[in-house]
């Protein structure tokens, strides 16, 4: 039986491995100063307008993670393409947003309100854009609702990841205690992050996402008096399928894909609308490279269950070994690399390398066609 998913429709069971060649229309410019993160315009737009078509088909709406891209233009296309807010994880990215004209913000996070100056920017932002956030606590809760009153949030339920949010036995008691502090219940969202595990993880976090989201939602329905919001989706749940309850996603890699994702999310390489240019800048030992693309470009952020620190499309035979601040060690080459030469590295986890960068540069049929600056990198 075949399943539609936010990539198309696939047979069912678990993902597939999919296999890079040097074969795609994806250009870098030769003369590009490197290392540098590279975001091709048509695969960019092509990403955004098909997760926008998904969410649609589904009736579910769209409030993409922008921690992901970090970047006014990419939240602008979008909402163009159909997003009803943006997600972030920390109040400067929110802050950032909503400078930038976003209309709604939710803050997925157990968002502590007590310390420095977070009241008064919080109170600014809610001026400033239709703003929803976290909660996992009363404590925090009661915070939220002193520097905020009437806020809109959303109690966090833990599906599976064990990491924040409270078990569905506790949503109840949770939102009545937020209401009784003033603050407004409107659903629950969860993060099924456990998906990243394993390129087999998915469609099981996925489900695991389903039950406590239809467990939240029954146990809200006593408490709240509207039908409450219910959020969810990774980038690899998406993609595994969209179903009730479910009445919000917030995938957030799609817009560009990554090296994990071309294993959890059923992605091919046309998908893949970011690498890393790097150059090759030493070459002393056969079947090894020295690429100028280090730690403080591709980070050193690697799941157990992927070897290597990247995938370099000219040379997919080989690992990216070892990364120091200025240097990755390339091993197992067969293809031939030479000092000087260019490579696009797809970095494993694409989040953590925009973070990492000021800028990202576009490119269109091979030329440079902007440059984009990471304006919520905090």
């Amino acid at each position: 039986m075949a399943v539609a998913t936010a990539f198309g429709t696939r047979a069912e069971g678990p993902p597939r491995f999919t296999t890079i060649r040097n074969n795609g229309p994806m250009q870098v410019p030769h003369n590009l100063e490197t290392p540098a993160v590279v975001v091709d315009l048509r695969r960019l737009e092509r990403n955004l307008a098909r997760m926008a078509a998904a969410a649609d088909a589904a009736g579910v709406a769209l409030r993409p993670h922008a921690k992901t891209h970090k970047c006014l233009q990419v939240a602008r296309r979008q909402l163009s393409a159909g997003a009803v807010g943006l997600t972030v994880a920390t109040l400067a990215e929110a802050e950032a947003f909503a400078a930038g004209g976003c209309p709604g913000v939710f803050i997925a996070y157990p968002l502590w309100a007590g310390s420095g100056d977070r009241a008064a920017r919080l109170a600014a932002l809610r001026d400033r854009t239709v703003l929803r956030v976290g909660v996992d606590s009363a404590a925090a809760a009661a915070r939220l609702a002193g520097a905020v009153p009437g806020l809109q949030v959303l109690v966090e339920v833990d599906s599976g990841q064990h990491r924040s949010g409270v078990p569905v036995s506790q949503v109840g008691a949770l939102a009545a205690a937020c209401r009784g502090f003033g603050l407004d219940v409107i659903g629950a969202f969860t993060h099924p992050g456990h998906a990243y595990l394993s390129p087999a993880g998915p469609p099981q976090a996925a489900a695991d996402e389903r039950a406590a989201l239809t467990a939240a939602g029954a146990a809200l329905a006593g408490v709240i008096d509207a039908a409450p919001v219910l959020s969810g989706g990774s980038s690899p749940t998406v993609a595994a399928g969209l179903a009730a309850p479910l009445t919000e996603v917030r995938p957030g890699t799609y817009v560009f894909g990554d090296r994990q994702q071309l294993h959890l999310s059923q992605l091919a390489e046309d998908d893949i609308a970011l690498v890393v240019a790097a150059r090759v800048v030493s070459a002393t030992r056969a079947g090894e490279a020295v690429l100028d693309a280090g730690s403080k470009a591709l980070s050193t952020d690697r799941p157990s269950w992927l070897p290597g620190f990247g995938l370099i499309l000219e040379a997919p035979e080989a690992t990216v070994a070892i990364l120091s601040e200025e240097h990755a060690v390339v091993r197992g080459l067969t293809t031939p690399l030479s000092v000087g030469d260019l490579v696009r590295v797809v970095p494993n986890h694409v989040c953590v390398v925009v973070n990492l960068t000021s800028e990202l540069v576009v490119v269109s049929d091979g030329e440079v066609a902007g440059r984009w600056p990471v304006t919520a990198r905090r």
